[in-house]
């Protein structure tokens, strides 16, 4: 696999972080500190770039003020005859954050860009210039394609600890050099306050940098809001952002832990009880957050497909907006089920219509594995290893269908569960047959709590070939257990070689699967 080379992350860093003067990290019992209103405008958050193709990509930025926003792309480090692209006013109906489309990059290559950030009323006051860099998907297929994926992060109060290295395990995924990050869900925790301190089992103090916006569940739209810029205040987080690319989907905790639609809570921490107000506050912070092509649209949907050249092609689904309420999950009948009619319908029609080597399937929530929300279930899987009942209805559904239309290259990625482990789904092993042989890949979380392995369900017929998870529940990041895998497509054979890792890079087990097969 051919890369071509990069700036050093040190020299990204410095100048994805040259605007943040005013921004210094509060001590870790410390509030994160309000923003300077003087001087030129500051982009103290960092950059990112998401949703990047063959030939585009969205930029993002936050002001800590009205500004224009301004790119400047350039195949060169140097910035020798930049391209430019005029951005968004940002202000605060956005919370000063924007986003901006790049069209008519060249496929393959190294984008180098910066953003200025104008005064509205005199565009030659700017702001120090924000870099960042990313690579756009090959249209060769000789190229191969690598990325990396895993999620949930700041959860069961785990912050961001200084005396840890912060979100270290940024590092290690960016060291891989990878093409993209697949953020499989539970980008923040807005059910999950952080203290100032935690007292750990074995009698040390974990020690959080702390937010005003964290110190309660949130309900607000400004908390939601300063749920995502609470992890922004993560070094390695913003390093990563300024080299990696993202392909972002949400799961539950970016409202509340294992919601659904019209639920309304009993939670005596909330006094906002209904969860559709809530997840409303939620999408529209999670959209003025990062750069995702999909909710720009009227209908602000997180479910899309990535197209990354002839070898993949990433579904995005949304297992969260468009499902039924939880329950006992064995209904024999179960037309919405966990995508929703219109979604699944969405997801059989570009599976068939892909011609990419291997459709990955990002599912933010895993399929055999029985995760419960007692007394009822939250993901698929109930337990019951017999035939199809209730949310499994639809994965039988589609599993048919890319039977039957012969629809090859097929893999689940996924994370939510807090450990990492890999599934070989058969059909001679289970109660459901008619479908091809499948691998699920599961991995995470980034800083969070880590928890025991879940139980399967043997409607699929998995055969759960690794796993590592610990023995007690919520186990901190200081304990390990934080993990993430990697995906490299070999652009010569076509195979597709998985990787599930540990925080610090280490390789736990690894796969490779050949193309050209139904299911996989």
């Amino acid at each position: 696999m051919s890369h071509r080379p990069l700036p050093g992350r040190r020299s990204v860093l410095r100048g994805s972080l040259a605007a943040s003067a005013a921004l210094s990290l509060p001590t870790a019992l410390g509030a994160a500190p309000a923003f300077a209103r003087s001087g030129r405008p500051t982009a103290g958050w960092g950059v990112q770039a998401g949703d990047v193709t063959c030939d585009s990509g969205l930029v993002w930025v936050r002001s800590d003020r009205p500004a224009r926003m301004i790119v400047e792309t350039s195949a060169t480090e140097s910035f020798r005859n930049p391209r430019r692209w005029h951005g968004p006013l940002l202000g605060s109906g956005t919370d000063f954050t924007g986003t901006t489309p790049l069209r008519g990059l060249p496929s393959g290559e190294q984008i180098h860009y910066r953003v200025l950030l104008a005064d509205p009323d005199d565009p030659r006051r700017t702001g120090e210039p924000v870099t960042g860099t990313f690579r756009t998907a090959s249209a060769k297929r000789r190229d191969g394609v690598r990325f990396v994926w895993s999620g949930d992060l700041a959860g069961q109060g785990w912050g961001i600890n200084p005396e840890l290295g912060g979100y270290r395990i940024y590092d290690a995924m960016d060291a891989l050099d990878p093409d993209f990050f697949l953020c499989s869900g539970d980008n923040i925790y807005a059910d999950g306050p952080i203290t100032g301190t935690v007292a750990l089992p074995d009698g040390r103090t974990w020690r959080n940098i702390t937010s005003e916006e964290k110190a309660k569940v949130a309900e607000t739209l400004a908390e939601f809001r300063g749920n995502f810029r609470y992890n922004l205040l993560d070094e390695n987080l913003r390093a990563f952002n300024a080299r990696v690319p993202s392909i972002v989907q949400w799961d539950d905790h970016e409202v509340l832990n294992n919601w659904y639609p019209g639920e309304i809570l009993t939670d005596t921490r909330y006094t906002e009880k209904r969860v559709d107000v809530l997840a409303a506050r939620a999408r529209r912070a999670f959209s003025e957050y990062f750069p995702i092509s999909t909710l720009r649209r009227p209908d602000g949907r997180v479910y899309r497909v990535q197209h990354q050249g002839p070898l993949l092609d990433v579904f995005v689904l949304d297992m969260r907006t468009y499902r039924n309420a939880n329950s006992p999950d064995d209904q024999p009948v179960d037309p919405q089920g966990i995508l929703g009619r219109e979604q699944l319908e969405w997801l059989k029609r570009e599976l068939s219509r892909s011609r990419a080597v291997w459709k990955v399937i990002a599912a933010d929530m895993p399929i055999g594995l029985v995760v419960p929300d007692v007394p009822n279930i939250e993901a698929v899987a109930q337990g019951d290893p017999g035939k199809p009942l209730g949310r499994e209805l639809q994965i039988a559904e589609l599993l048919r269908f890319v039977k039957h239309r012969r629809i090859t290259g097929t893999v689940w990625l996924t994370a939510d569960v807090h450990h990492t482990s890999a599934q070989h789904y058969q059909p001679s092993r289970a109660a459901f047959t008619d479908f091809e042989p499948f691998w699920e890949f599961v991995s995470g979380p980034l800083n969070a709590g880590a928890f025991p392995a879940n139980a399967l369900d043997g409607t699929f017929g998995p055969d759960r070939v690794f796993v590592k998870a610990p023995t007690t529940a919520n186990v901190s990041p200081a304990g390990g257990y934080q993990f993430f895998g990697e995906v490299d497509i070999d652009g010569h054979n076509g195979e597709l070689t998985v990787r599930l890792r540990e925080q610090d890079g280490t390789v736990l087990f690894t796969q490779t699967l050949q193309p050209g097969l139904v299911g996989q």
